[in-house]
């Protein structure tokens, strides 16, 4: 008589995970990931990317107390301050679980870590086109768009974003296709100037430069910077504020001819989906959006040369000082290292 063989049991493997473990302190910790359970999938990560804005707030340890609950990310692990397991960009592809999507490249709001385990309905397929590396923006692009329905920009505007970070920039390159549209990027750094010009937008050094916008985004995260875009703002325009200040205070200037000109600062936040928009469209619908409209070759150079992910505690603070060729620091992970 023939002996029944058992069907092998998937093993578990190791994992690695960043995690921000004390002010200005990350390292790298193992976890034993288990196959996936019924509804999940594995994925192996390719590339990831890093908020600076953010994530140099956490890593700071500068998440006030009353916003520990809301500034959760999605499949974040510990609790803040510290230790914690933070991110929301990776692109990465599946290995196991839903036979679906066993094979694609998806890009998932997950922390920064090698292999991990995830809902399959958490995960979305990156469209054919759109490279694993520039599928990183997605999570960033989301912001943006949300930024854009809050502002309401609209055809020959005059248009500035304060502020040449990667939000910025995206901010620019959304406003950028608008008809008629003149949109200027002002940041103090005259390298970003060429980023503008090949996202198709103008450069300004100076606030100085500039006058009676019709509308003003400002993603600087400075206290100048706010007073910079209250300054160019054109009578009852509105200053939309991306910027987040974490535990620090800044100053506004609210003097002067605020009131008489009658401005106004709007915050915008990714968190919900701008009024304008969530009778109709959930989280889910704008993160597939977002990724669609990473298409465009020219957003590759908003993208960092990358950083091996085994080698990144070391580099986060150079990461944080902004000591990198562009504006998107890259993770490449190990499974991304061929591509």
């Amino acid at each position: 008589m023939q002996a029944t063989r058992e069907p092998k049991r998937a093993k578990a493997k190791r994992a690695k995970a960043l995690w921000y473990v004390g002010p200005d302190r990350s390292e790298l910790r193992e976890e034993l990931l288990q196959p996936p359970n019924a509804g999940e999938v594995q994925v192996a990560a390719l590339f990831g990317a890093i908020s600076r804005g953010t994530e140099r707030l956490v890593h700071a340890g500068q998440v006030p107390a009353s916003e520990h609950r809301r500034m959760r990310a999605p499949h974040m692990a510990g609790a803040f301050p510290f230790p914690v397991k933070y991110g929301y960009a990776t692109v990465g592809r599946v290995e196991a679980g839903a036979a679906e999507l066993c094979g694609r490249t998806v890009f998932a709001l997950y922390p920064h870590q090698d292999f991990f385990n995830i809902p399959a309905e958490a995960v979305l397929p990156v469209p054919d086109g759109i490279p694993p590396a520039r599928a990183v923006l997605a999570a960033n692009m989301e912001t943006a768009v949300n930024a854009y329905w809050d502002g309401m920009p609209c055809a020959c505007d005059r248009i500035a974003v304060v502020g040449g970070g990667l939000l910025g920039m995206l901010c620019a390159y959304l406003c950028a296709r608008i008809p008629g549209a003149q949109v200027t990027v002002v940041d103090v750094v005259p390298s970003r100037g060429e980023l503008a010009r090949r996202l198709g937008v103008r450069f300004a050094s100076s606030p100085d430069d500039l006058a009676d916008c019709d509308i003003v985004f400002h993603t600087s995260g400075t206290a100048a910077g706010l007073a910079a875009a209250l300054r160019i703002a054109g009578d009852e325009t509105s200053i939309v504020e991306l910027s987040w200040y974490g535990s620090g205070e800044i100053a506004v200037p609210l003097g002067e001819a605020f009131h008489s000109r009658r401005l106004r600062v709007l915050s915008s936040q990714v968190g919900k989906v701008a009024p304008s928009h969530r009778p109709r469209w959930s989280p889910a619908r704008r993160l597939v959006a977002a990724l669609a409209l990473l298409r465009d070759p020219v957003l590759d150079a908003l993208i960092a040369s990358p950083i091996c992910f085994n080698e990144l505690p070391a580099a986060m603070s150079k990461i944080f000082a902004g000591e990198l060729d562009s504006v998107c620091p890259l993770i490449r992970y190990p499974a991304g290292s061929a591509l």
